[in-house]
């Protein structure tokens, strides 16, 4: 009885680190990644690995007085999207750039952040390096003038329930501690 108490414990500990998987910003941030001013970039999130359904887009700066939203709603599923020169709203060359991607309802309380990045002046060659995480992939163009970006949901049929999720795995964890003391 007790030899299989650990192994419940460690089932247990996998569910719940599955079930509060965190949003992260996969693209844009770093050296090697950037964006170019007026032109179109590439944005791109784990999508699968978040129970948030819909979040604003941010563009924050130190030089800026507060985060500009480029995007108000946008839904989790999609994976990655590109943002128009119309959406950076002429935001200014230079360093210090990061995204945000914060609750619709309340900017201030931000899901998940992307490393520092830069926008570079209008053409400019996009990084050389193809972002392709699960379901998304960009090749940028060598003339920095053009860019192509796919994403696709694994099922579009499906949506990020992530109530849903929380419950059957609470469910689970409650049956394998339950379970273990049954033995």
């Amino acid at each position: 009885m007790f030899l299989r108490l650990p192994l419940a414990f460690a089932a247990a500990s996998a569910l719940f680190h599955a079930a509060s998987a965190q949003l992260k910003v996969l693209s844009p941030g770093g050296d090697d990644e950037w964006w170019v001013a007026d032109n179109q970039n590439l944005l791109v999130w784990n999508c699968n690995e978040s129970q948030e359904q819909t979040f604003t887009v941010l563009v924050a700066n130190p030089d800026m007085a507060s985060a500009l939203a480029i995007i108000a709603e946008q839904p989790n599923y999609v994976c990655s999207l590109l943002v128009t020169k119309d959406q950076m709203g002429g935001l200014p060359v230079g360093t210090g750039y990061t995204v945000q991607l914060a609750n619709p309802l309340n900017n201030t309380d931000v899901y998940a952040q992307s490393s520092s990045f830069e926008i570079k002046d209008a053409g400019s060659a996009y990084p050389t390096s193809t972002v392709s995480p699960e379901t998304a992939t960009f090749t940028p163009s060598s003339s920095g003038s053009s860019s192509s970006s796919t994403a696709t949901s694994s099922d579009s049929t499906s949506s990020n329930t992530g109530s849903s999720l929380q419950a059957s795995m609470g469910l689970v964890a409650v049956g394998a501690i339950t379970g273990m003391f049954m033995l």
